[in-house]
């Protein structure tokens, strides 16, 4: 038969089986317009190695020729042949994975219920590919089904298979063609599940067709709100909100449970076991000679297979299918893809591919996903990258510590779409809220940090509960530099969602399939609270650490974002500094923490005079209005500095009830003679290196550092300010002049 005639023709020359990768298109190599030829990877003189798989391959030869021409209802248990066939399939599978062309025996033999349901299990549980799987020999296994010669336990079994390999069908076309007969087994319950599954996979715009909805919808009322059919539903309202009207849940929640059975184990196996025993460069495993992960097909090329197995006539044949795909479907095939231009060119029929995992590391889809913002391409991404996420954790899943490095490398790229994207993803807050609690805080820390600035907006008492309480739990009870990249890790979510406001401030409708906070309330509200908690953790972590000035700047990092939300980002909000915040600053060892703090005093000063400003100017009455604790706040904070700084007078005159406030009586027992001067801009412990080395310039003869020779306070501020402490000098512009003046 032409079947196996195919088959012997692929044995000469003899090769490895892992290695039969002629009739695949290797992108990388097509657009550099080379060809692989595996052969000159073999040597003249065969080796045992090769010998032996050149045994394993006309084992698998034979094996394929028997169950071929198997007719008649064979017993496992009285046939040997059968028995050693059945193995033969089953070791080079695990072990190596099979070659295309034994899809199409396998399936038909499975399926066509000739064997005993013990042997189709076996055969459909060693269906591993080792490089793709022929749209053509799914087609010929569905057709099966219409003839009910399986049992209902095989036609599940795989359905599974193919929700597992999904991504490794080539030529999917022929697939698609199958929508409506997939369709038709809803009504089944059992396979209910897994055939919504498997339609989520397989949905286009044209698939959506107002006698489905309602066939869902009917299915529905029947058996209830099943995830499943909550999932396909979101997905033809994407498409067509006009023809879905009903109201679905907009949270994304796990929709269909793991189908992967024993396949993708053995699929991580075969891969691994191939990487190891060639070079990189004869890689064929998913059609990429790059290096590959053992994580679902993430970071697979985008690689439609050609048909053909002559490797002379290769990129013929992948630009001749990829011409008839897009004249037959008009679509532009992804694979072709190469550059900006052609992305402009083909921006309103390029289709997205089913590998959604392959999107992450293709900045042209990128740029199409931004471009277009259809939903539909989102919620498959943000379901695809849910279901690695909650499957590859490796302090999540038992005996996946060894993979760490693989899963480190997966969150970084997760990360850098959502930088690329400007959003960030519900499925990535979903397994942060479900893994925080769990995380000891040290494995792939600076991956999960990352993550967290880019959590999308969501109700308070959601974030309290997943977000804040046990990230907290960690803060206090992890090293120095933990906290400090807490802090920092926050203060990019704040960034974040003020970024978001700014983009979406004259937005009618938000066009975010994951933003549930939508209303500038919900913005203040949520923003407030993040703002609370760093404070909150901040006040507590000076005190623990001692208050560091390491530390200290990367809490006055964040607090230099939020003395400028209004006026930067639009934003009707402003709250002060803790003063476990605020004091340690002011009081600190270090010019660098004093300087922020008066650049940060500066950024208030502007923002609340300019929001009175506004308020007084606005005829109608405005939706938000700054309190007056916050002008109260501000006021103490200001009388406190002023004192400090310039006027001397912190310990006479802070009304701030955790301030500096003291008898004199007190401050006498503490022996120190002019305790008034000891924090005004010469003698603070901050400001005393800058008052030495002046007085050095000014009095070069004196040698005895008598601070009370700096008498001309202005040609030592203009000293300051050459030093570089720009902070220092707006505020003094600003506050001190204006409040000295009026005394």
């Amino acid at each position: 038969s032409e079947k196996m005639q195919r088959r012997q023709s692929s044995r000469t020359p003899k090769q490895p089986l892992q290695v039969q990768h002629k009739n695949q298109t290797d992108l990388s190599v097509c657009q550099k317009g080379g060809t692989t030829d595996p052969e000159k990877s073999t040597r003249n003189h065969p080796s045992p190695s090769d010998q032996k798989n050149d045994s394993k391959q006309d084992s698998l030869e034979q094996a394929l020729s028997y169950f071929e021409k198997v007719q008649d209802h064979v017993s496992l248990k009285k046939n040997s042949v059968l028995q050693k066939h059945l193995t033969t399939v089953e070791s080079i599978a695990l072990q190596r994975g099979l070659p295309p062309e034994g899809f199409d025996v396998l399936l038909n033999v499975a399926l066509s219920g000739k064997l005993a349901d013990t042997v189709n299990t076996r055969l459909l549980k060693s269906l591993v590919p080792a490089s793709v799987i022929p749209g053509s020999s799914v087609v010929s296994a569905v057709s099966w089904l219409c003839v009910s010669k399986c049992s209902g336990n095989i036609q599940l079994l795989f359905l599974r298979w193919l929700i597992t390999v999904f991504d490794f069908i080539d030529h999917k076309e022929q697939v698609h063609a199958l929508y409506g007969f997939f369709f038709s087994f809803l009504q089944d319950e059992k396979m209910c599940p897994y055939v919504c599954h498997l339609l989520y996979l397989l949905t286009r715009k044209e698939s959506v067709k107002p006698f489905r909805i309602r066939r869902l919808l009917d299915l529905q009322a029947k058996m209830g709100m099943q995830p499943y059919l909550q999932a396909l539903l979101s997905l033809y309202k994407l498409f067509c909100p006009e023809l879905v009207t009903i109201t679905l849940p907009g949270k994304m929640k796990t929709y269909f449970k793991n189908s992967e059975g024993p396949w993708k184990a053995a699929i991580n196996t075969v891969r691994r076991r191939n990487q190891g025993n060639f070079p990189v460069s004869q890689l064929p495993f998913l059609g990429t000679a790059q290096p590959q992960s053992r994580k679902r097909k993430w970071n697979a090329q985008l690689v439609i297979p050609a048909s053909s197995t002559n490797k002379n006539n290769l990129e013929e044949d992948r630009k001749k299918n990829c011409i008839d795909l897009y004249s037959a479907n008009k679509f532009f095939p992804v694979e072709q893809l190469q550059n900006f231009s052609q992305l402009l060119q083909n921006i309103h029929h390029l289709e997205f591919p089913s590998q959604m995992g392959s999107v992450l590391t293709n900045p042209l889809l990128l740029h199409y996903m931004n471009c277009v913002k259809d939903e539909s391409i989102y919620l498959r991404l943000y379901y695809w990258i849910g279901q690695t996420l909650q499957e590859e954790c490796s302090w999540c899943v038992a005996d996946n510590n060894q993979y760490e490095e693989e899963f480190k490398d997966f969150l970084e790229t997760v990360y850098k779409t959502e930088s690329f994207l400007q959003e960030g993803f519900s499925s990535c807050e979903e397994f942060l809220y479900k893994t925080l609690p769990l995380w000891d805080g040290f494995c792939c820390r600076s991956q999960i940090l990352r993550l967290v600035s880019w959590i999308p907006l969501s109700s308070f008492s959601e974030m309290k509960s997943h977000l804040y309480d046990p990230l907290a739990q960690l803060f206090f009870t992890s090293s120095l530099y933990f906290k400090c990249s807490v802090l920092e890790s926050l203060k990019e979510l704040l960034q974040n969602w003020l970024n978001w406001h700014v983009i979406h401030l004259d937005s009618e409708s938000d066009s975010q399939v994951h933003s549930s906070n939508t209303t500038l309330s919900g913005l203040v509200n949520v923003v407030a609270e993040l703002i609370h908690f760093v404070g909150w953790i901040s006040t507590v972590a000076l005190r623990l650490e001692n208050n560091p000035t390491f530390l200290l700047y990367f809490i006055l990092n964040f607090y230099e974002t939020v003395c400028d939300m209004y006026l930067r980002y639009n934003l009707p909000l402003l709250i002060m500094p803790p003063a476990g915040v605020f004091y340690p600053a002011l009081l600190s060892m270090d010019s660098v923490s004093l300087n922020q703090l008066c650049y940060i005093m500066y950024r208030y000063r502007t923002n609340l005079v300019a929001a009175k400003e506004n308020e007084l100017s606005k005829k109608k009455i405005l939706q938000f209005k700054f309190s007056s604790q916050t002008y109260q706040e501000y006021n103490q904070y200001i009388i406190a500095m002023v004192g400090c700084l310039w006027t001397s007078s912190a310990f006479q005159k802070d009304i701030h009830p955790q301030g500096l406030r003291m008898d004199d009586e007190l401050l006498k027992k503490t022996t120190v003679k002019e305790f008034r001067t000891s924090f005004n801009i010469v003698y603070h412990p901050a400001m005393m290196g800058y008052a030495v080395l002046f007085l050095q310039q000014a009095c070069p003869d004196d040698t005895t550092f008598n601070f009370s020779l700096i008498k001309k306070w202005n040609w030592y501020l203009e000293y300051l300010y050459a030093q570089g402490l720009k902070g220092l000098k707006v505020f003094i512009e600003s506050s001190i002049n204006r409040v000295s003046q009026a005394s």
